[in-house]
């Protein structure tokens, strides 16, 4: 049992199985301080090399790409078989810290599926316990998180509670019963992770173009929140956005296409090298022809968080160039595959 740490001695970054070391290598990068790092399946460790609790609690404000979550690291503990309960309650107590919610949490991984019915279970002990010790106070700022990667193992982990946080940090979204695909949910997943205020910026009749938007999934989103849509695509739009009054489908080349007049949302979802996507996204903002864009980078097998930096640089420096400043967030969201999403404005926000 490694002993409680009122201060986090470590952060703990939930991610993508198979993007680990992506995930380590931005933590790195990102990170104020040397550090070691430690990946499991489904989650990296970063740890200091020296205690640095400034450097850890600038780093879970930090707006990662490749981690979904990050977690304050008090404890890590090796449970019994028998009697998995008696360690996190003696840790608890002596963190004497009270929290806001408990959650408890497992990789998202095949294996880590086996651990959800085990959380289910455990979490009903959990609960009471909580109630006999006076760990929650409604009122308090931070969560606790108890993290499992195995049945046998947890992290004693906190972090600021935030109104957009998820359970293992996946979104719990339904598919709506008239979206012509499932690429729907990634722009929804988006708006709701990416965008501040969105229902100020999505607003009953703005204009919109969707790159690439065939069978209609982004167009989707943006018909729903009141935009008429510039549909781009080759390929026929299906179901609900067929034929929908708010689409005018374009049977054009994503790359080439411009419109008559700047628009205020620009979204591209195509199937092409990142590098590419970049520089086309780039000219649409220097241009003043759109401002504000979501949009996917497709990732390579490798160096895949270089290839990122590379992309949002030549943005930057594009907009630079045209005399323009922008501001970006991006993220590898839950609906996303080999590939992340960014959200990008040239707009005073």
């Amino acid at each position: 049992m490694t002993a409680i740490a009122a201060q986090p001695f470590a952060l703990l970054a939930y991610c993508r199985a198979g993007f680990e070391p992506d995930c380590a290598e931005e933590l790195q990068d990102v990170a104020s301080c040397d550090g070691q790092i430690e990946k499991g399946a489904g989650w990296v460790l970063f740890t200091p090399k020296k205690a640095n609790p400034r450097a850890l609690n600038s780093l879970i404000q930090a707006k990662l790409i490749f981690a979904r979550q990050s977690v304050l690291v008090h404890a890590r503990l090796e449970l019994g078989s028998r009697d998995r309960l008696t360690p996190i309650v003696a840790a608890l107590n002596e963190l004497q810290q009270e929290f806001c919610d408990i959650w408890l949490e497992y990789p998202d991984t095949n294996e880590g599926k086996s651990l959800s019915s085990f959380c289910r279970k455990f979490g009903d002990y959990v609960l009471k316990a909580t109630s006999e010790h006076g760990w929650i106070d409604n009122l308090g700022e931070q969560r606790l998180h108890l993290f499992f990667p195995q049945q046998n193992e947890v992290f004693i982990a906190s972090r600021p509670a935030k109104e957009m946080d998820w359970l293992c940090g996946i979104p719990r979204l339904r598919m709506p019963v008239d979206a012509p695909s499932r690429s729907t949910l990634k722009l929804h997943e988006a708006i709701l992770m990416l965008v501040d205020e969105p229902e100020r910026k999505f607003r009953e009749g703005m204009t919109g173009v969707d790159l690439g938007a065939a069978p209609g999934g982004w167009t989707y989103q943006l018909v729903m929140r009141g935009l008429k849509v510039f549909a781009v695509d080759n390929g026929p739009m299906k179901g609900s956005m067929e034929r929908h009054h708010q689409v005018k489908h374009i049977r054009d080349d994503g790359f080439k296409f411009r419109p008559k007049n700047p628009v205020e949302w620009l979204v591209c979802d195509m199937v092409e090298q990142p590098i590419r996507v970049a520089e086309l996204i780039a000219k649409w903002l220097a241009s003043g022809m759109a401002r504000r864009t979501i949009f996917n980078l497709k990732l390579p097998m490798k160096k895949r968080y270089l290839e990122v930096s590379k992309c949002l640089a030549l943005i930057e420096a594009k907009l630079e160039q045209a005399g323009m400043q922008c501001h970006w967030r991006a993220k590898q969201l839950y609906h996303d595959r080999e590939e992340i999403t960014v959200y990008l404005t040239t707009a005073r926000d």
